[in-house]
This record gives C-alpha cells, structure tokens and sequence, in this order.
C-alpha cells in the first residue's frame, strides 16, 4: 500500500529521524533522573551556579497554562498535541529544505516526548531550572525539558528559514 503524497514528501525521513532522535534523547533523559538517579527522592540538584535539576509534574502546557487535574482535561490536552503532530507531518511532507524537516522534526519529536509523558506520568515531566540570583537581582525561568528545547529550537529554525533562507514550506 502507498502512502499518501500529504503524509510522505522528499525530507519526510530526514524529519522522522531529526524526531525520533529528540523523541528517545528526551525520554531516556527523564527515564534516567526519574527512574536511576531518582531525582524526585533527591530534590534540587545544583548543577551549575544559574542551573539546577529539580523534578516537577507538568499537568498543563507551556509555562504550565491551563492546569487540569481531571481525566477530561488531561484527555482534551492529550487529543490536542496528537491533532498538532499530525498537522506538523503534513507540514514535514511539504518540506522543500533539509532545515525545515529538522525544524518540524524537532518539534514533531519535542511534542511526542510531552505526549508519551502523559501516559507515562499522567503528567510532562519537566527538570532542568535556570536562575540567576545575586545580591540585587533575582531571576528565575520555568523549569522545562529537552522535549522543549526542541521544540523551540525547531521554532526557531522555522523562524530562520522563513525571515532569512526564504525556503520554509508553507503550513498546511
């Protein structure tokens, strides 16, 4: 059986791959601290002077926005980043440059990491906290995962390539 052209495109491997590497690299991270290095049971790790490792449960999106505990909004959530990784491998299919696959991989993969999370933990996982605190000044960023850096570093290539390489498939 063939695959439909809108699912499959020149770069739709390239993509998969950029994906499925940010997808594995973004769960054996959290396998690791939640399951061997038990960071949950260890608190806040100093990691550097401006970051730490600290275990938390992510029940929202980004910046932890619309938190639900229930199984409705839980399930609303889930459903909503299935329909998005589906709208992006459309996207990928249509990709005419090897920077937008990467860019829509990345964030294909960033999105499955946080959705295998919710069945994993019923929750994101997140855990690397940046700050900054001196004598005068006090800063704190939300504490996030390597499924979000991905994500945003395909944001960002998406960004690039449409503002400067002037290649960027267009969104379905």
């Amino acid at each position: 059986m063939k695959t439909p052209a809108y699912l499959s495109g020149p770069l739709t491997r390239f993509g998969f791959a950029a994906a499925l590497i940010a997808c594995v690299l973004d769960q054996a991270s959290k396998f690791y601290l939640v399951s061997v290095f038990q960071l949950g049971a260890r608190g806040p790790v100093r990691v550097a002077p401006f970051t730490d490792f600290v275990l938390t449960h992510n029940t929202g999106i980004s910046y932890s926005l619309l938190q639900n505990q229930g199984p409705l909004g839980q399930g609303l959530l889930l459903a909503f980043k299935l329909v998005a990784v589906v709208v992006l491998w459309i996207w990928l299919a249509r990709a005419s440059s090897r920077l937008s696959a990467l860019a829509l991989g990345l964030i294909i993969g960033g999105a499955l990491g946080n959705v295998v999370d919710r069945f994993t933990y019923g929750a994101v996982v997140d855990f690397v906290h940046f700050h900054i605190n001196t004598a005068s000044w006090n800063f704190s960023w939300y504490v996030f995962n390597l499924a979000d850096v991905a994500i945003v570093a395909g944001v960002i290539g998406l960004l690039y390539e449409s503002l400067v390489g002037g290649h960027a498939a267009k969104a379905p």
